[in-house]
């Protein structure tokens, strides 16, 4: 099959959504369960994440849901220690998303990858969930939703919502900062949601789309992609097959180079990488190890 990504000689990204995009279900509710076993959420909150998970997956990203999810979260989380929150989704990481990896998504990233492009996930989950995935499918960077943390608890505020037009903004900055020509940059993305970030780059893909993005996207002429196939990705097939799960010398929370993401404590802090040098953006002079913000092999 020919690929359907093309080599630019303009610097360029591919710009992912997560939820629906790459995975097959809501990040942040997937990790419901393990909440719960390690007493962060009561019984009543995994019955009210199942359903909210059931009206994601069957009933799409539609703002009202997306308010009410974001809501739920910031209440639920309130006084939880960050470091715990770190442990769970890095221990429970391989067991509960690389089974709802598209093997199509995980095919496209490798090719975009091969075609010298960055891959960046822009998420509305958390970046205490996104980062660590970012790591295992072995993108450059990750744009997310950042909870504000103090004295090592998160206290239910939200600093950085990363949604719609926010996306769509951090996505701008991000190609500043780097020199990608937005012409040449690719978007992918489930939900009309994402609209703003869709239109700022030349080459706008509708992944198994909501009814409002699939009519927008066929009315435009945007290609229509219908990924079907998640659950036999293995952790072999991932650039980070390296990592161990549970390694905390390879952890990807706060490995993975991140824009616009948490947690953080009450200071401005929209970009970190791996070795902790803040808003520092690697230079055309630099290795490009220097951008990948991770040791696992396949980082870039």
């Amino acid at each position: 099959m020919a690929s359907p990504v093309e080599r630019s000689v303009p610097p360029a990204a591919a710009f992912f959504d997560l939820d629906k995009t790459i995975i097959s279900r809501s990040s942040t509710l997937a990790f419901g369960p393990s909440f719960y076993r390690n007493g962060l959420i009561s019984r009543a909150d995994v019955v009210r994440g199942t359903l909210a998970q059931m009206a994601f997956r069957f009933g799409g990203a539609s703002h009202q849901r997306m308010e009410k999810i974001r809501d739920r979260v910031s209440q639920v989380c309130r006084g939880w220690p960050a470091d715990r929150v770190a442990e769970i989704v890095t221990g429970n990481l391989h067991d509960l998303i690389v089974p709802l990896v598209y093997t199509e998504a995980l095919a496209l990233l490798t090719q975009h990858r091969l075609a010298g492009q960055d891959v960046v996930i822009v998420s509305t989950s958390g970046q205490e969930v996104v980062a660590p995935i970012g790591v295992l499918l072995g993108v450059s960077s990750v744009i997310a939703t950042r909870m504000e943390v103090t004295d090592g608890r998160y206290t239910g505020q939200v600093e950085f919502y990363a949604y719609g037009e926010a996306k769509a903004e951090q996505v701008r900055v991000l190609a500043a900062e780097r020199g990608y020509s937005l012409p040449h940059c690719y978007a992918y993305s489930d939900s009309v949601t994402d609209l703003p970030m869709l239109e700022i780059v030349g080459n706008p893909r509708a992944v198994n789309p909501d009814r409002a993005l699939r009519r927008i996207a066929q009315r435009r002429g945007w290609p229509v992609l219908t990924f079907g196939a998640s659950g036999i990705v293995s952790s072999g097939m991932l650039p980070s097959a390296a990592c161990e799960p549970g390694d905390q010398s390879t952890s990807p929370i706060g490995n993975a180079r991140t824009y616009a993401s948490g947690p953080i404590r009450r200071r401005k802090v929209s970009r970190t990488d791996a070795s902790g040098h803040g808003n520092r953006a690697p230079t055309r002079d630099q290795p490009r190890e220097a951008s990948r913000g991770t040791d696992c092999p396949g980082g870039r």
